[in-house]
């Protein structure tokens, strides 16, 4: 139930990039800031505040939508490679503070103890309740963001894709504001994927946040295909059971961890 449970955690996250990345053609290198954020506004709110985990999922929601916002004012102006180097050091920024802010996301020390997931007195914990729920969330994560492709909103975001300025603005579409809308969008399911992350590992610290998770997902969306959902979910099977499945092989962590960054390498390179 354990590695089932991540690739649902993942899948919503690849989800949510394939719809900025996949759909839209937004090359976004910063989106573990957004999955980062969603965990750490509920870790906080559960462990500081004693919120209970509906409301911690829901304002982790909103804290990556708004931020997301706010990244995507001066940002989305920009295409291509400027975008992309822009998010990533955005990326890298969020990192930052979760490493440095040490009166609130207590630094490189993580902020053990999360509670475990409880909904009207019903307690999910780990193993199957926590997997049910996971994949609740997925279900329901697959379903807005089909909803959202095969929309006339989702047209535009295609046509964006393909030719922003002859495709989208020569018919009078604010591509800008449409942009606007997917990044925040899709940064807000990272969030709902941070906050199902945090409560379920229990425990999180800045070292999970980082740039390399966001290649991982990009490596998902590009084997499962740009803008196919279903494709998205069905790589991040393939590589949360991979990612995992070099663990078991009883090798040293100093071999391990090289030689499972060595495959997605080369599993990039090849796709």
């Amino acid at each position: 139930p354990y590695r089932i449970t991540l690739i649902a955690i993942y899948a919503i996250l690849a989800l949510s990039l394939n719809l900025i990345l996949g759909v839209t053609g937004l090359f976004d290198m910063g989106h573990a800031a957004f999955f980062g954020i969603g965990a750490y506004t509920t870790a906080i709110l559960m462990t500081s505040f004693g919120v209970a985990w509906i409301p911690a999922m829901l304002a982790s929601i909103v804290m990556a939508a708004f931020f997301a916002w706010l990244t995507g004012i001066p940002t989305l102006k920009l295409r291509g490679d400027y975008f992309a180097v822009v998010t990533m050091a955005v990326g890298e920024i969020a990192r930052n503070v979760f490493q440095n802010w040490m009166d609130v996301t207590r630094g490189p020390l993580g902020i053990p103890n999360i509670p475990g997931v409880t909904i009207l007195g019903v307690q999910f914990p780990q193993g199957l309740p926590f997997l049910g729920l996971s994949f609740f969330f997925l279900a329901i994560t697959f379903f807005i963001c089909q909803r959202l492709i095969f929309s006339p909103f989702g047209r535009i975001l295609k046509g964006i894709r393909e030719d922003e300025g002859a495709g989208v603005e020569a018919l009078g579409k604010n591509s800008y504001r449409n942009k606007t809308y997917i990044f925040v969008i899709g940064s807000g399911m990272a969030g709902l994927a941070g906050s199902l992350f945090a409560t379920y590992i229990g425990y999180i610290d800045p070292s999970t946040f980082i740039l390399w998770l966001t290649d991982f997902i990009i490596l998902i969306i590009m084997l499962g295909g740009k803008g196919n959902s279903i494709g998205s979910v069905i790589a991040s099977i393939l590589f949360v059971v991979l990612r995992e499945g070099t663990r078991f092989l009883g090798l040293p962590t100093a071999i391990a961890a090289p030689l499972q960054q060595w495959i997605f390498g080369l599993l990039l390179i090849l796709v």
